[in-house]
């Protein structure tokens, strides 16, 4: 994820800019609302120091704790940062994506997003992302991918199935940012972060296939096979999904055999 490199130093001086008086009863809403409204016209940008709590509130005609109450809406909503001490304040953050993320999983965890339409999703998002990322990888790149892949057979020879699953995300997250693409990284980070969860609660699973289906698309991508390296991803992924959902399934009946047992 992406991370600013600007200091308080660089960004310490107040935004120029002014707020109304506030008349809703949901006024930390429509606080956050003029404060989005001044990043949309340019009038604030990323590094920039809002004015100061006291002067905020009086600005918006609330209190305190209700200025509080908007300003840390907007930082759980990744557009500003909120810093302690002398040099701290409240900054416009380079924002990172990880709210699309947090709100995937939140609809997961809340039954809106079943695992088959995860995984379905994926698959659809992967073919996308490999023919881009074919079409663009450097040798750089490609080295990434065969690193990631020597990794992952050192996390199976360990027995390690948590470093494995974790390598074996890391790899679309690498053909992701091949991509060049922010909106895809962002996207398949968010897809990515859910199906981990996911996948560590179904614990280990079949996927002795996996490392023998990652050379053979590394040898398509090398030799700028589009077609067929997105073939051999998507079967790959639908073997995936299957083992995901046999061993969800069979989770599932295990945990019912034990209950009608008591």
């Amino acid at each position: 994820m992406a991370t600013s490199n600007l200091t308080p130093s660089t960004a310490a001086v107040p935004a120029p800019t002014t707020f109304k008086p506030i008349r809703s009863q949901r006024a930390f809403e429509e606080i956050a609302d003029q404060i989005r409204t001044e990043l949309a016209q340019g009038r604030l940008g990323v590094g920039s120091r809002l004015p100061s709590e006291r002067t905020l509130a009086e600005q918006f005609g609330v209190s305190r704790n209700t200025l509080r109450e908007a300003l840390r809406s907007l930082e759980h909503a990744g557009l500003i940062r909120l810093q302690k001490g002398a040099t701290g304040g409240a900054f416009i953050t380079e924002s990172n994506g990880h709210v699309i993320g947090t709100g995937l999983l939140d609809m997961y965890h809340l039954g809106a997003i079943p695992p088959a339409k995860l995984t379905e999703a994926r698959i659809w998002l992967e073919s996308i992302i490999v023919r881009e990322a074919c079409l663009r990888a450097t040798a750089k790149d490609l080295e990434k991918l065969h690193a990631n892949v020597r990794d992952a057979e050192a996390a199976i020879a360990d027995g390690d199935f948590h470093r494995r699953a974790e390598i074996h995300l890391e790899f679309h997250r690498i053909l992701a940012r091949m991509t060049g693409n922010p909106i895809m990284e962002i996207v398949m980070d968010g897809v990515l972060t859910v199906l981990r969860h996911y996948v560590l609660s179904i614990g280990d699973y079949e996927n002795a296939f996996v490392l023998p289906s990652r050379k053979r698309f590394l040898k398509l991508m090398e030799a700028r096979d589009v077609d067929g390296a997105i073939a051999e991803m998507e079967a790959s992924l639908k073997k995936l999904q299957r083992s995901y959902l046999s061993q969800a399934r069979n989770q599932s009946s295990l945990g019912m055999a034990v209950d009608s047992g008591k």
